[in-house]
């Protein structure tokens, strides 16, 4: 059972209006950089327009995270679980949940697609996908890496399980808390194929985060689901079909 958080309303909703001034700044940055022709911003899958998307969604929420905590007193070893409950149980439950729910959730993907497309709808790869497969520089690689492996899971699982969920929970709207926060999630990944699974997925971190009371275990869940779907990537550019 998750264990009661001391977030304020108006600490939730300064993060919130915070993280969207970040994001609107980056859009607008992107936007004025691709009418000057700078490289790396004429499309949305040019290095120049994931970086700074990235930075100013995931990236931003660090700092963002941290004056969160500061202004609710709460340290950081204890709001990601370091010094939460059974840090130990924690990780070991992330690797046997990761290997139950990255099937599923691969699965959920592969329909998803396959409906899209019988509906003669696009069912693009996401922006970040679009780069990867398309890099030509080892560093473009690397930044996806760290993006996908350490910032994003840390980022996401604080604001979507370990802020909103919560926070919405003690209000007394459980069903908001479970199924609004997840379709948040999925939703900022702005990728139609991938809503399901992710809304799924999401929902899966919730459950793994009210049993285990430790908000380590859904981002190391989070970290190795997105490594594995990147090994996987990085292994098809290699092995291209015949």
């Amino acid at each position: 059972m998750l264990s009661e958080k001391p977030w304020r309303a108006e600490g939730v909703i300064q993060f919130c209006l915070a993280q969207i001034v970040c994001l609107c700044l980056g859009i607008a940055t992107v936007f004025v950089l691709r009418k000057f022709g700078v490289h790396g911003f004429q499309s949305d899958e040019g290095l120049g327009s994931i970086m700074v998307g990235t930075l100013c969604l995931q990236g931003a929420a660090w700092p963002l995270i941290l004056f969160f905590l500061r202004q609710h007193g709460v340290g950081w070893g204890t709001a990601f679980g370091i010094r939460g409950p059974r840090p130990g149980l924690a990780l070991f439950s992330a690797v046997g949940f990761f290997l139950v729910v990255l099937p599923v959730v691969l699965l959920l993907q592969w329909a998803s697609i396959s409906a899209l497309e019988k509906l003669g709808l696009p069912s693009e790869n996401q922006a970040a996908v679009e780069l990867l497969t398309n890099a030509h520089s080892g560093w473009t690689i690397v930044y996806l890496g760290v993006f996908a492996v350490v910032i994003a899971p840390v980022a996401e699982e604080f604001i979507f399980r370990g802020m909103l969920f919560p926070f919405l929970k003690q209000l007394g709207k459980p069903g908001l808390a479970w199924f609004g926060a997840s379709a948040l999630f999925a939703l900022i990944h702005l990728n139609a194929p991938t809503f399901v699974p992710l809304f799924v997925f999401a929902l899966a971190l919730t459950w793994l985060y009210e049993w285990t009371d430790n908000l380590l275990a859904p981002i190391t869940a989070h970290a190795l689901f997105n490594a594995a779907n990147l090994a996987f990537l990085l292994w098809q550019i290699q092995h291209p079909p015949a």
